[in-house]
């Protein structure tokens, strides 16, 4: 990772602080008109410097956010005890968001892309993954779907001086800031694929508590400059839904969902993803090893799933649980 060094000459500190970049790193930002460097550089606030070097790298390459954590079942009055007691850990989660700032030629908007792959690996050993679960209501197996978002996307958002991010903290050494996202959809009316939820709608939060050292700050978030590589960032991701599609639980008929809790940081590069996240991704899902190249749609787990596995309907949910459910 990009860390400033205390020792730099005067003329480099020259430098940053006129915000001047020269060199291949100018010629980049003059030959590509998307890239986020020139409206980056007119960023001026603390908040807002901060919170935009977590939706992607100023310098424009991509960057990811490691994701690793726990799935708990979040069972209604835990009726399912014992074959699914409520509060037991039914999966580990591991993979990333490989994401990129990309400019909308011309103007001061920009975009977030990204691309999300996790996956469900065993509650006993985090990088076993798991490629079948039991449904302990119809005791039928099937097969392991993770999390697989092509695109995870937002914007166009412009970029002006007075640019705000959200309220910053100071705890210990930490700025913290939050960001808390109630999530609606309507899938019966958008897909026309109900999913077994109740009317059809899908709800969650999703919640993050982002961190960033003080030296870190100190470093980043400069107005005029445009640093290079991530920002060391740590991140608590917690998240309540419907059971997963691939598990073949109704909503409407048991009751609960469930808990995700992770956490998440920075790395560089996909290069710096551990080589056997890697080898499961470039095996089965290469497209995930670098963010989109351009603004499209989003996908959350219940749109990609019907894209996918329900082939954008012309399967059923009900269809595809009874079609590949083993008994």
């Amino acid at each position: 990772m990009f860390t400033r060094r205390l020792t730099a000459s005067f003329a480099l500190v020259l430098l940053f602080a006129s915000g001047t970049i020269t060199g291949p790193a100018a010629a980049a930002e003059a030959g590509k008109p998307t890239h986020p460097g020139p409206v980056f550089r007119t960023v001026t606030g603390k908040s807002a410097l901060l919170s935009l070097q977590t939706f992607g790298r100023p310098d424009g390459k991509d960057m990811v956010f490691r994701i690793s954590g726990s799935v708990f079942a979040n069972v209604t009055g835990n009726a399912l005890d014992s074959a699914m007691r409520h509060g037991q850990k039914v999966f580990n989660i591991e993979g990333y968001n490989i994401r990129r700032l990309y400019r909308v030629p011309g103007t001061n908007q920009l975009h977030q892309l990204s691309r999300e792959i996790v996956f469900y690996t065993d509650p006993a050993d985090p990088t076993r993954i798991v490629r079948e679960w039991t449904n302990p209501v119809d005791g039928r197996t099937y097969p392991v779907v993770p999390i697989n978002n092509d695109a995870v996307n937002f914007g166009p958002f412009p970029i002006t001086p007075s640019y705000q991010g959200p309220p910053l903290v100071r705890l210990h050494d930490e700025t913290v800031w939050t960001s808390d996202i109630p999530v609606r959809a309507d899938l019966g009316a958008t897909l026309g694929e109900r999913f077994g939820l109740l009317g059809g709608v899908y709800t969650a939060q999703e919640m993050f508590d982002f961190s960033v050292d003080q030296r870190e700050v100190a470093a980043r978030a400069v107005p005029g400059v445009v640093p290079r590589g991530a920002m060391k960032t740590k991140v608590s991701w917690a998240r309540t839904s419907p059971w997963a599609p691939f598990m073949c639980l109704a909503e409407t008929e048991v009751r609960g969902g469930l808990t995700y809790h992770a956490r998440g940081w920075t790395l560089d590069s996909y290069e710096d993803v551990e080589p056997w996240l890697r080898a499961a991704v470039e095996a089965d899902h290469p497209r995930f090893t670098s963010a989109p190249a351009e603004p499209g749609p989003s996908q959350n787990s219940w749109t990609s799933f019907h894209a996918k596995q329900l082939g954008k309907g012309a399967t059923t949910w009900a269809g595809w649980c009874a079609a590949n459910g083993r008994s």
